[in-house]
């Protein structure tokens, strides 16, 4: 059966359209010059149906459903255009549509998708068994739809696309679900998860280059810290005296934050964000694209020093609550859930109770983890999570540092909430090689022979077989045979 809408609007000239569609629909466009307010409606122009065979009383007829008499579409239309000159045209009209009857044993085939000029963008029409209502808007105002979609329930689970969350089980009313956290979702956001839906310790080595994060990741740590005194000895040979730029720290946090992001999330030194609000809020930036789960930025003066060596000396509080509001404002704006550290060093300058007042004041900025760094004994450790509670509290291991040694049972004890342990891969590092060198340099041999660890160990720990496989997925044959 072929039917025609008739489309009649006033215009300046008069024109009349016949556009043919994919459901053997037409559309009559009579168009007729008037001086009036344009207005757009739709007459149905009849059409002679074929002849269709008789129903046997069997088949239930109803509005809006397919039928032995094919399919009937029904619905209040608002169509809105504007002339030339900016002028609103609107109409609303009950139209029916009847197109060719469908096989009942087979669903309906989709109807050719409605452009809306207004807007450019393609709406596909519906043929599910779904309640369509459409917003009357006053003349000359652009329209708003609402739908208004009724389904069947879906027990499955659906991702919160507002949190990257995903709840796995029904909610009623005596029981809540724990939202689980997908791995291929955003680093920081698994991290955020970890920090507000559990109450684990959550323990993390020290790496500071490719290879140190591929063994820390192999071993089954899924948050590493990238510590900023082994970041500036790797990758620069020099001392932790502030003297690793911006550039430097980005560029080796994006690389191990990007070695498998999808499984491992890396809180990353920031020092003291490089500078000033400006200059803080483009770093922050940069960790947010670098994929960075979390950082922490600190109080102490642009020229310093690791918090493990003496004669530190902080900013003022103000000059710190500004560097805090700044890494907040600019996660804020950027829509990010990359975990804010607020990292206070005058505890060896100012004292105790002047570390609290500073975290504090950071918390109500907006820090979501408060560090004090160079904890005087494990008393003090222990207080400061009391006096700061809920807030999560992140706690530094510096064997040989300038802290008390506290071990992962004692912490979680404390209920500290994330525990790194700067040197774990810089300091074993430097002392298996310096053996390795002075048993060449004295021996002639490296004392490695007979270990096991040969280039295929090591590459196997870098990603080799994830290259291959990759490699042999895709067709390629680079690496085919490769042992």
């Amino acid at each position: 059966m072929t039917s025609f809408l008739r489309l009649t609007t006033d215009m300046a000239e008069p024109n009349t359209v016949a556009v043919p569609s994919n459901d053997n629909l037409g559309v009559d466009l009579d168009v007729k010059p008037s001086k009036a307010t344009p207005r757009l409606s739709f007459t149905k122009v009849p059409a002679t149906p074929p002849a269709t065979p008789p129903n046997d009383g069997n088949i239930p007829e109803a509005p809006g459903k397919a039928s032995s008499q094919g399919i009937l579409l029904e619905s209040t239309t608002r169509l809105e255009e504007k002339t030339d000159h900016g002028a609103a045209i609107a109409s609303t009209d009950d139209t029916a549509i009847q197109s060719n009857p469908a096989p009942l044993d087979t669903p309906p085939s989709s109807t050719t998708p409605i452009q809306d000029e207004t807007k450019n963008e393609a709406v596909p029409a519906s043929n599910d068994d779904h309640e369509i209502e459409s917003k009357s808007e006053p003349q000359g105002v652009l329209p708003v739809l609402t739908t208004q979609v009724e389904e069947k329930s879906n027990d499955a689970a659906v991702p919160d696309p507002t949190d990257g969350y995903q709840d796995t089980e029904k909610t009623s009313p005596t029981t809540t679900a724990i939202p689980q956290v997908a791995h291929s979702i955003n680093p920081a956001t698994r991290l955020k998860h970890k920090l507000q839906h559990t109450t684990d310790l959550i323990v993390c080595p020290g790496v500071y280059d490719g290879l140190s994060a591929r063994i820390a990741e192999a071993v089954g740590f899924e948050t590493l810290y990238m510590t900023g005194a082994g970041s500036t000895a790797s990758m620069l040979g020099m001392a932790d005296l502030g003297i690793a730029s911006r550039n430097d720290m980005v560029r080796n946090a994006d690389m191990i934050a990007n070695l498998d992001p999808h499984n491992v999330e890396l809180i990353a030194d920031m020092d003291t964000g490089y500078g000033g609000p400006v200059t803080i809020t483009q770093t922050v930036n940069q960790y947010i694209r670098a994929n960075v789960a979390a950082f922490h930025i600190e109080d102490q003066v642009l020229t310093k020093r690791c918090g493990h060596l003496s004669g530190k000396k902080v900013v003022t509080n103000d000059v710190y609550l500004s560097r805090i509001r700044a890494a907040r404002a600019a996660i804020d704006h950027a829509q990010a859930d990359i975990q804010l550290i607020a990292r206070t060093d005058a505890n060896q300058q100012l004292g105790y109770d002047e570390c609290m007042l500073r975290l504090k004041a950071a918390r109500d900025c907006g820090a979501d983890v408060g560090l004090l760094e160079g904890f005087k004994s494990k008393e003090e450790a222990a207080r400061a999570v009391k006096e700061l509670a809920p807030w999560p509290l992140l706690l530094n291991i510096v064997e040989n540092g300038h802290s008390p040694l506290i071990t992962v049972d004692e912490a979680r004890e404390m209920g500290f909430r994330i525990m790194i342990f700067s040197f774990a891969g810089l300091a074993p590092a430097y002392m298996a090689m310096k053996a390795a060198y002075e048993k060449l340099r004295h021996e002639g041999i490296t004392g490695i022979q007979g270990s096991g660890v040969g280039p295929k160990v090591l590459f196997d720990v870098c990603g080799l077989q994830d290259a291959v496989e990759v490699d042999a997925n895709a067709g390629g044959e680079d690496y085919k045979g490769l042992t």
